[in-house]
């Protein structure tokens, strides 16, 4: 049994709880935090010696190569976060295949070495996506979360995927799904965000220790603007998104350096069976 840890490396104003406010083509014009938050983390992962997945956006990879280097060289794993964190659904499909592409070459290039995870941008995989992924040369997706709690989260209708598992779904391509807490019918959801957020910290623990207890694995994700209560705060966009994104920011750090205390988490490519350290290659076309 083992728990995975994941960062989905995006900077604040590119959240999606954020675009009524803020487009990607003033994305240039805000203050970057990304540095600031990314060099926390790597400092309290360096404390405990933990490594983790970091699915990391092209767009600040391309900005930031410097800062991406840095987290590989430090150990961890390297995964994609696609370029534009666009939702899938409002991708054609070609434009999600340059999309993706256009990302992994980016981060390809920086690490020197194949990137083989690849994370949709708010969990909005699809069927059709999974097809895509898997011609680029990725060895999985971690994408997939098996909870209608909003219209953002992808579903995949064709892949039969077990509950809580990692499943090869086309082969040697394989799904490591979110984690959750299973309540007599109902599934909620425990991965991390702002669930873990606004959860006692005791509580999402004992979450934890319930489905390691049943499960091959749990996977955690958070972003690297959860540790930044200092950034600017948007007041022009719904209610709930504010409550959303804003919620417990002050806290993420103190509960995060408990949950690597007790924890010995991973990164996501100690589960892929047969992994091997693969050097860059050619991606194979669709």
């Amino acid at each position: 049994m083992k728990p995975l840890l994941s960062i989905d490396v995006e900077d604040w104003f590119q959240v999606e709880n954020l675009k009524q406010a803020i487009s990607k083509e003033t994305w240039g014009l805000n203050k970057s935090r990304i540095e600031r938050n990314i060099n926390l983390i790597l400092g309290l992962l360096n404390e405990r010696n933990v490594k983790a997945t970091f699915f990391v956006l092209g767009w600040i990879a391309e900005r930031y190569p410097s800062l991406i280097k840095l987290i590989y060289d430090e150990g961890h794993e390297i995964g994609c976060h696609g370029y534009n964190h666009d939702l899938l659904i409002s991708l054609s499909r070609d434009d999600f295949y340059q999309d993706v592409l256009k990302a992994k070459n980016i981060l390809e290039n920086i690490t020197g070495e194949r990137v083989l995870g690849y994370r949709a941008p708010s969990f909005s995989i699809t069927d059709s996506a999974i097809d895509i992924i898997n011609s680029l040369g990725f060895r999985y997706d971690s994408s997939y979360f098996p909870i209608s709690i909003h219209k953002r989260y992808g579903k995949l209708k064709n892949f039969s995927i077990p509950d809580n598992s990692i499943s090869e779904i086309r082969e040697n391509f394989f799904e490591v799904m979110l984690s959750y807490v299973e309540q007599g019918k109902l599934k909620l959801p425990w991965a991390g965000g702002l669930y873990f957020r606004v959860t006692p910290y005791n509580i999402f623990k004992s979450g934890i220790n319930n489905i390691l207890a049943k499960r091959e694995y749990y996977l955690f994700y958070i972003h690297p603007w959860e540790f930044d209560p200092g950034q600017p705060r948007i007041t022009n966009i719904k209610l709930n998104y504010r409550l959303r994104h804003y919620t417990n920011l002050d806290k993420t750090e103190e509960k995060f350096k408990k949950l690597i205390r007790d924890f010995s988490f991973t990164p996501i490519r100690d589960i892929i069976p047969h992994m091997n350290k693969n050097l860059i290659n050619n991606s194979p076309n669709i």
